[in-house]
């Protein structure tokens, strides 16, 4: 499926998320922002993967995560549903230090769009294919659980992609 033009709005397209939390019940903050993003307007045939528990990435002194992959149709264009992802981290008591400090710490709740049908997209703010997708099995795992057939533009298939790599201590969570 190709996606229309950064800004156009009018193509659906499958979008896929990375669902991430590792403060407070994180499980239950996944699946009520998994509930937000199938409420968006323009958001229909919504998927979520299983949730799984994984090692910290980054910052390793920290508890362990749990993620979890949304896959959906939309006609909102990227920067719209980045704006929405957002909103939810912000109605959801996700606060970002202005300096980017925290980017690797702890967090109530993390939304990255990873990809946006097969678009390319590079706006201040905003890179899809999410950047660091190729090298994250926490994210690839539940990602071919809502998208099987998922393709990395510029890297390839999604399957391919993480046969090549450890997948560590993740665990799908019962």
């Amino acid at each position: 499926m190709s996606a229309a033009p950064p800004g156009a709005g009018t193509a659906r397209v499958r979008a896929c998320v990375g669902l991430g939390a590792n403060l407070g019940d994180a499980a239950g903050t996944l699946r009520v922002a998994a509930r937000a993003l199938a409420a968006l307007p323009g958001v229909s045939a919504f998927a979520l993967s299983r949730l799984y528990r994984t090692p910290a990435w980054g910052v390793a002194d920290q508890p362990d995560f749990v993620n979890a992959a949304a896959a959906f149709e939309t006609d909102l264009p990227p920067a719209a549903l980045l704006e929405a992802l957002l909103s939810i981290e912000t109605a959801m008591g996700r606060r970002r230090a202005a300096d980017g400090s925290d980017r690797w710490g702890p967090r109530t709740l993390d939304l990255d769009l990873l990809l946006y049908g097969d678009a390319v997209v590079a706006l201040p703010g905003l890179i899809v294919p999410h950047p660091h997708l190729h090298a994250r099995a926490f994210a690839l795992v539940p990602l071919l659980d809502v998208a099987p057939d998922a393709t990395i533009p510029g890297v390839g298939a999604a399957v391919e992609v993480l046969a090549g790599m450890d997948r560590g201590d993740i665990e799908a969570i019962p």
